[in-house]
């Protein structure tokens, strides 16, 4: 009796893996993620130094090209007092080549001495240390109350998007878009500080040079002012990026789950509109930096508008550079801060960035 020929079982064939992909020898080899990230850092770095610098260089020379400082500062006596006109001439470093006096100049800026004002004589850093100190904290505060109130309103009127109350808040937004701040200003004061309310002081009044917020009531329409200008942008991206982000897929899907809408905007809509919203505010902040000047001005705050506005009234050359070299850096600064939080927030930049 002949027996037929063992067969395979095929539960017990081994399966073929099939290719094993292979990483080929050349090919490099992933970066440790503190090392991207380092990297990273520093290429940033390097672009918003490199930035500053180009911004330097424009300044300096947009200094240098509006002629004689000298005439400029003394006018007809220019050519009568020749004592204070060599002096000044000294003092500006006039009598050495454009391209010595701007590496003097960086030198200064890079070692904390921008140079002596023209005006009264004194160090430059002195004359606008506590200005400076007192525009930051304007900035400051202003930012504390515009991030809330922004995304708050945005929240509320994508919430009722198309009833009564989304359409009143923005006719609103698009009201105080577009005006001026000089305009919101005026307007603030002609309402709360004449005869409508006269419940707050129309200009910061600050008794013995103390600081302006020793005396809080004095910062209100200042702050109020930036506030209304700033956050009708912030409103209306804001709101635009939750809506789309609440006609999604994944919402539509957690509204089918019974998620209630109050944590759909919470959990949902406002995680993934706030990327956007560090890029908008952001880039505000970064715009407080030269339109707080107007603000300043017309409130006689003890900032940095008041101190640019009399520089450039006196030629004060060295007060000007100053100043527009601290405009520059808060705004490479602010907007440096707002990407870093940006790739933070988004999980797949960070992955990008790490691989």
């Amino acid at each position: 009796m002949t027996t037929a020929p063992p067969q395979d079982d095929p539960a017990a064939a081994p399966v073929d893996p099939g290719p094993v992909a292979t990483r080929p020898a050349d090919a490099p080899r992933p970066r440790p993620a503190a090392l991207a990230w380092t990297l990273w850092t520093a290429r940033r770095l390097g672009l918003a130094a490199l930035t500053l610098w180009l911004v330097s260089v424009l300044v300096f020379l947009a200094t240098a090209a509006l002629g004689d400082p000298v005439k400029a500062i003394l006018g007809k006596e220019a050519a009568t007092n020749l004592g204070r006109a060599e002096q000044i001439r000294e003092q500006l470093h006039l009598d050495e080549s454009l391209w010595d006096r701007y590496w003097q100049w960086l030198g200064g800026l890079l070692t904390g001495d921008p140079g002596t004002s023209v005006a009264n004589g004194l160090p430059v850093g002195e004359l606008i240390g506590d200005r400076v100190v007192n525009s930051g904290v304007l900035v400051l505060v202003a930012a504390v109350v515009i991030i809330p109130v922004s995304f708050g309103v945005a929240l509320l009127s994508a919430r009722h998007r198309g009833r009564r109350l989304d359409h009143g808040i923005q006719l609103v937004v698009l009201t105080l878009a577009g005006l001026p701040e000089f305009v919101v200003g005026i307007v603030l004061v002609s309402v709360f500080s004449t005869v409508v309310f006269h419940a707050l002081p129309a200009v910061t009044i600050s008794a013995g040079g103390s600081a302006p917020w020793t005396q809080p009531a004095s910062m209100v329409l200042p702050v109020a002012t930036l506030v209304l200008v700033v956050a009708p942008y912030v409103v209306r991206i804001m709101r635009s990026t939750l809506l789309d982000v609440l006609d999604s897929d994944y919402v539509e899907l957690a509204r089918l789950k019974g998620v209630p809408e109050r944590v759909v905007l919470r959990r949902h809509a406002l995680r993934n509109a706030v990327v956007p919203g560090i890029q908008v505010i952001g880039l505000q902040l970064a715009w407080l930096a030269s339109g707080i000047v107007l603000v300043e001005y017309l409130f006689s705050y003890p900032g940095i508008g008041a101190s640019l506005v009399d520089s450039v009234r006196n030629s004060d050359v060295p007060v000007v550079q100053a100043l527009a070299m601290i405009v520059a850096a808060v705004y490479v600064v602010v907007n440096l801060v707002a990407d870093v939080l940006s790739i933070l927030c988004t999980p797949r930049e960070r992955t990008a960035i790490s691989s």
